[in-house]
């Protein structure tokens, strides 16, 4: 670039710079990856589907959904592949794709902008009701997954038991409930200044949900251990999700000084028995420690909140963990340079990790920072860099020539652990067709009747290798969690500037 010196004279112009200097070398069209990513949500809603919905091959399902408890918990996402609405996850879906619109928002084109509140809006609407439907109840959880799982059908010819399942005072789950109310507070800002009558209302649910997961502690995977686990065990404990919540709603409360204190008193108050000291390096559904610390080094880089110091020095510890070369490094990639942590659904840590890079970046850019490793100091710049080869490899940088997501590309995973995908569609085969008939297709090895687009798969080993099976569901399985940081991530490549 020709503009090296024009970069150096204000911290604004540097971060536009730095972003500017990651797309000269863009080897794909992130704006059609945006728009796809995006898409996949549509693909996996629940409920009655709305007359914009593009995704044509699906339809209504779940109707029913809280009738048997006299609720009504119709709405809300598929999380993955089955037809169970798990409430710990999608939650955190809905945060972190508030959180992708909130930071990088300002850099989709308007389309796709009101494509990603829509997705926002429909889980939220969804959480809204499961913590309004019952006073002194979450509702966390809407079918029985065992029994879910001994089917494999299409959500609209569902009729395995739509049982809903909740939270309570005599049976608490803080970590399920800390995270709806994180959603609830990160979706009201991102309405805040569009719909300001919906942002109140999520925030003041928020603030009440938050409420009881601090006042009713506990761990919703012993509350209800028989339906929530293994499947989505709360593993890391619920102290990570009041801090994360209550980070949130920090955020959430301005321009109101007075709620802004009280909930930065509370992170004062309670943060060291809530994990600021701790250290995590893996951000997912289940643990939010390391987002949290970047999180909160916003608040303490853009508002000089010298209390947050201790979080700052955390997440540079996290942000050091993924930099090879940099003092604390101690991750791991695979051959091709993707992120490794697990061997089941992988991208999901992958696209969480991007998003984390880029923000970071972008709170480090906005003041001149940069994270402290040991004895070197790690670049806004150098994070976009490593932030981008994740992306790229998702997206068909990498051995196999693959774009891991589906429809993207000219060569991408045709064979999605995915019911409705894998399944002739209600349009094209409007005949039930019934629970043991679906493993014909579970198990054939023809592609998808429908392309998922956009789903972003569990991906390739840590060789590099990519079964492209629909039985191997550790690779082959997409999930909302996985898709919602990348839609900030990608947003940051597609725009021409951070938001």
């Amino acid at each position: 670039m020709g503009s090296s010196k024009a970069c150096m004279s204000t911290h604004l112009i540097a971060v536009l710079c730095l972003v500017a200097g990651a797309r000269s070398a863009a080897a794909f069209n992130y704006a059609d990856a945006l728009d796809k990513a995006v898409l996949f949500f549509e693909a996996q809603r629940s409920g009655k589907l709305p007359p914009g919905q593009r995704v044509a091959w699906r339809a209504d399902s779940a109707l029913s959904d809280g009738n048997a408890s006299n609720v009504d918990l119709v709405g809300g996402y598929y999380d993955a592949g089955d037809n169970v609405k798990f409430g710990l996850p999608m939650a955190f879906t809905v945060t972190m794709l508030s959180w992708s619109v909130v930071e990088f928002g300002g850099a989709m084109p308007g389309g796709q902008l009101a494509n990603a509140e829509a997705a926002v809006r429909w889980g939220a609407d969804y959480l809204l009701k499961a913590a309004t439907a019952t006073p002194g109840a979450l509702y966390v959880q809407v079918a029985d997954p065992y029994q879910d799982h001994r089917c494999w059908e299409r959500p609209e010819d569902m009729d395995t038991p739509r049982a809903a399942y909740k939270v309570t005072s005599q049976s608490p789950g803080s970590d399920v409930a800390g995270e709806t109310a994180a959603a609830l507070a990160a979706a009201s800002v991102v309405f805040r200044a569009r719909d300001p009558a919906y942002s109140s209302k999520l925030l003041r649910a928020a603030r009440q949900v938050f409420d009881f997961a601090d006042r009713y502690r506990g761990s919703y995977s012993n509350s209800l251990s028989s339906v929530v686990c293994p499947f989505y065990c709360s593993y890391s404990g619920y102290q990570d999700e009041l801090l994360w919540a209550a980070t949130w709603l920090h955020l959430a409360s301005s321009p109101s000084p007075s709620s802004q204190g009280m909930y930065m008193s509370y992170i004062n108050s309670n943060g060291h028995n809530l994990g600021a000291e701790q250290d995590s390096y893996t951000v997912s559904w289940d643990d939010k420690r390391a987002a949290t610390k970047v999180l909160l080094s916003k608040v303490l880089l853009q508002n000089r909140v010298e209390g947050l110091r201790t979080y700052k020095a955390h997440a540079d510890k996290y942000i050091c963990s993924l930099v090879p070369g940099a003092g604390g490094f101690q991750s791991q990639y695979t051959p091709g340079g993707l992120l490794f942590k697990e061997g089941d659904s992988n991208m999901e840590y992958v696209t969480s990790t991007a998003f984390l890079l880029l923000t970071y970046a972008k709170y480090l850019g906005s003041t001149g920072g940069a994270a402290s490793c040991g004895s070197t100091a790690v670049t806004p710049s150098t994070l976009v860099s490593l932030a981008k080869k994740q992306v790229d490899y998702i997206l068909g940088a990498n051995p196999a020539g693959m774009s891991y997501m589906v429809g993207f590309g000219a060569r991408y995973p045709r064979r999605v652990h995915h019911r409705g995908a894998s399944m002739p569609s209600v349009r094209d085969h409007p005949g039930r067709i019934g629970c043991d008939e679906g493993f014909h297709y579970l198990h054939s090895s023809d592609p998808d009747r429908n392309v998922l687009v956009g789903a972003v798969v569990g991906g390739p080993d840590q060789s590099d290798s990519y079964s492209d099976n629909r039985d191997n569901y550790a690779q082959a399985e997409p999930s909302t969690y996985t898709n919602a940081p990348l839609v900030g991530a990608l947003a940051f490549f597609a725009g021409p500037r951070t938001a």
